[in-house]
């Protein structure tokens, strides 16, 4: 998200909110609030985890972020709003982004009863790094 987008959505654009901004763009890693929390605090060492928080809700309100539900253990934000795919290691929990198109057909019973406006794959594996791990490779 861009500052310009965030003043045309009237938020005030603190110091602090800013850092996040900075720390979010062009942030492929899919971090969470307490990512993003450790990052910035280090410039703004009085700046509370609730600030973050505050932050990734204001910027969700306004299409500025994804909110990702992938890992159960904790919320995942993603910068990149334009749509795209996830591929999940279930080892480490690196996301990596896929940009392909994938048409995926509801079954008929269902797509009488909505309106399909869009989709999201998520993938699952172990990365190549894990798996070198677990194979006893050390790289």
């Amino acid at each position: 998200m861009t500052v310009e987008k965030f003043k045309t959505a009237t938020l005030r654009l603190t110091p602090q909110r800013l850092a996040i901004l900075e720390f979010l763009h062009g942030n492929a890693s899919h971090p969470s609030a307490d990512d993003i929390f450790c990052a910035v605090k280090k410039r703004f060492p009085t700046m509370s985890l609730a600030t973050v928080y505050n932050t990734l809700e204001a910027l969700r309100s306004v299409d500025g972020i994804r909110e990702l539900k992938i890992d159960s253990s904790r919320r995942r934000y993603d910068p990149n709003t334009m749509r795209h795919h996830h591929l999940i290691c279930h080892s480490c929990g690196t996301i990596v982004d896929i940009h392909a198109v994938y048409q995926l057909d509801v079954p008929p019973e269902l797509s009488k009863k909505f309106d399909v406006v869009g989709n999201q794959v998520e993938f699952f594996g172990i990365c190549r790094p894990c798996e070198d791990r677990k194979a006893g490779i050390i790289g």
